[in-house]
């Protein structure tokens, strides 16, 4: 088996969970050793590895900033990676491909809660767009290889993943990481201030990355034709929430400032999970609070490692 992005943030948790299930024969391609961007990484992967599984999880993440300032890395980098790969997955006779594709795929108007079959019905949201439709091609190469060749790849749709070996960098980090690095510094240094961007008002189906990593494992396990399937909490919770709860957990008491010059994002953005509850038995079993009081520990305990942030 063949995990490319191990070694980052969902990928650690997709590689620690199958350890927990006994895998031993597990490769994790680093983006060191084989930069799927370049159609001749992706085929010395294959050819090298010979795995009967492919678990793609390699890819660009970032935020509202980096996504509005490299727009063209963050199409460019997801569409190849992931058109190299599921292409060469088939042509070196891979059993069965999984992927996870975005959850700001689905289109900005969608009716919430969003169910896989409105992934088609219109345009992403459009900062996070170039991104979004770039991991959506994943399900159209996913239905188009089904079709002529019969191949067996299964496209997964995370909520708002959160957990430990998230990038906590400012400038590219997602909402929570940001707030927990915000926080737990401002306890340490004695800042009675945080800066939270926007109002606070949107919301997000927000699910622990440990989760994802189970669900990802039951749709592999189970599934034995293409599937788009969501795999989140499917529980709406406001950023000031969040931020609320990380107040708590850090034991901060200084004042938040809420900068609403700042963009806020999509509104709202909850998951249908229906389907993965039905066809695999999945739900996330991970609260907000025990998730978020894990990841800040994390970060406590690894803030100070090289790499952690910048």
């Amino acid at each position: 088996m063949v995990v490319t992005g191990g070694a980052g943030f969902l990928g650690s948790h997709v590689v620690k969970a199958l350890e927990g299930k006994g895998c031993v024969n597990v490769f994790v391609a680093r983006s060191k050793d084989y930069d799927l961007t370049k159609e001749e990484n992706a085929i010395r992967l294959l050819k090298d590895i010979n795995p009967d599984i492919v678990i793609h999880l390699a890819g660009l993440v970032g935020g509202i900033l980096p996504n509005k300032e490299r727009p063209a890395e963050f199409f460019y980098q997801n569409a190849t990676m992931s058109i190299f790969t599921m292409h060469h997955s088939w042509r070196y006779g891979v059993k069965k491909f999984t992927a996870a594709a975005a959850g700001c795929g689905y289109p900005e108007h969608a009716p919430i809660p969003l169910k896989e079959e409105s992934f088609w019905d219109g345009f992403p949201q459009w900062e996070s767009s170039p991104y979004s439709l770039a991991k959506r091609l994943l399900h159209i190469q996913s239905l188009a290889y089904a079709r002529q060749y019969s191949f067996v790849s299964i496209i997964t749709i995370p909520g708002n993943i959160y957990g430990e070996h998230d990038n906590f960098h400012l400038q590219d980090a997602h909402v929570i990481p940001a707030l927990i690095r915000k926080f737990v510094d401002a306890v340490d240094s004695g800042d009675k201030r945080v800066v939270v961007w926007g109002t606070g008002k949107p919301t997000r189906d927000f699910v622990y990355a440990g989760d994802v990593a189970e669900g990802i494992l039951l749709a592999t396990e189970k599934y034995e034709q293409s599937e788009l399937v969501n795999l989140s909490s499917g529980k709406e919770h406001t950023i000031r929430e969040v931020v609320e709860t990380l107040a708590d957990l850090t034991g901060f008491n200084g004042r938040i400032i809420w900068d609403a010059s700042r963009p806020d994002g999509q509104a709202r953005r909850c998951f249908d999970v229906s389907k993965a509850q039905r066809d695999l038995g999945f739900q996330a079993r991970t609260s907000l609070e025990q998730g978020l009081r894990l990841t800040v520990e994390w970060y406590k305990q690894n803030k100070d490692k090289p790499g952690i942030r910048k």
